[in-house]
């Protein structure tokens, strides 16, 4: 399996992120990257590419055009405002508050946040387009003809919306690499979701699609981030009414319990029938994982790679989240090792 990586993600590193009423280093550091590389070396995964430049004209099918400006302009506006410290919003437009862009850097960070704990650096605008370009590489390597390939982004994408950054992410990768499947072709594309956290941002910018069908086992709502999205009745709305999945699950859920889900995810992509899945790959899900509750074991991720290889689909696997850095490289590699084995 190809893998597709940069060096540029080291440009995004906050220094610290807001944890309990505590500013602490980040769960997303740079050496989760590290730990997966060198994983995939131990275990003979050997071709390694970087990514091709990215097309921002796919990009701006995904998000909205004045968020694109903000990444890009965020922290020029904040320096020149003369704050010293990373960016982090600290107003956000609540319930029955105007929804209208502020001109200050404060107020822009506060409009387009959708969780307070991220910030943006000096390095962010260019670490999120390296992560975008990415997946956008693995999309293009798959529309070519091969069977899979594995995008290892850095900063994720999932919980980033049309026009919304939070959660540790900045460009939907996901969601772009889907957009691209159509646009080479594809007249289908499931995404599945198999991060701890619902993929908010995946569910908003396909909502009212039926292209790209969309289905996320995580963590309910009503204990996990980000507890405003990824209920059960959340279906899809107009045309993408029924292609929306979600499968919230409760504390303390084994692989028994997430691999039934699993199944059921699995058989309705099958139904689908799409040209092309993206797996949006986070192994938050592992029982050690420090911010998750669930308790999937390293041999589970095995498992389930297996389980994703029987549906014979072409399959890009999209880097997302995972913070006991230890084990993330182990736990990685066995989903893709369980899919090229299965």
């Amino acid at each position: 399996m190809r893998v597709i990586c940069s060096e540029d993600h080291r440009k995004h590193f906050p220094k610290g992120e807001l944890f309990g009423g505590q500013l602490v280093r980040p769960f997303e550091c740079p050496e989760r990257w590290d730990f997966i590389m060198g994983r995939l070396k131990d275990r003979g995964f050997n071709t390694f590419e970087a990514p091709s430049p990215i097309d921002m004209t796919v990009v701006g099918q995904i998000h909205d055009a004045g968020y694109l400006t903000f990444l890009e302009t965020s922290w020029p506006l904040w320096a020149a405002a003369g704050f010293e410290g990373e960016a982090l919003p600290t107003v956000i437009p609540a319930r029955r508050m105007q929804q209208r862009e502020p001109d200050h850097i404060d107020g822009k960070l506060g409009y387009y946040c959708m969780a307070i704990e991220t910030a943006i650096t000096p390095g962010t605008w260019d670490a999120a387009k390296a992560s975008a370009a990415i997946a956008q590489t693995g999309q293009k390597i798959i529309s070519g003809g091969e069977r899979s390939v594995f995008a290892l982004c850095r900063p994720p994408g999932h919980h980033a919306a049309s026009d919304l950054f939070g959660g540790y992410c900045f460009l939907n990768n996901a969601a772009i690499a889907a957009q691209g499947f159509l646009n080479d072709g594809a007249e289908r594309v499931a995404i599945l979701d198999v991060d701890f956290h619902h993929g908010n941002g995946t569910q908003d910018i396909f909502y009212r699609r039926n292209d790209v069908l969309f289905v996320s086992l995580h963590g309910q709502p009503q204990d996990a981030f980000p507890h405003f999205l990824g209920y059960a009745d959340e279906t899809g709305a107009g045309d993408g009414e029924g292609y929306n999945v979600n499968f919230p699950m409760a504390p303390g859920t084994p692989f028994a319990e997430w691999g039934a889900a699993l199944e059921e995810g699995c058989r309705r992509i099958a139904d689908y029938a799409p040209d092309a899945l993206v797996i949006s790959l986070g192994v938050d899900t592992y029982e050690k994982d420090p911010i998750s509750f669930f308790k999937l074991t390293q041999e589970d991720f095995t498992t389930y790679g297996g389980r994703i290889a029987a549906m014979g689909l072409p399959t890009l696997f999209v880097m997302e989240g995972g913070y006991a850095v230890e084990e993330i490289g182990i736990n990685t590699v066995n989903v893709l090792t369980g899919f090229e084995n299965g």
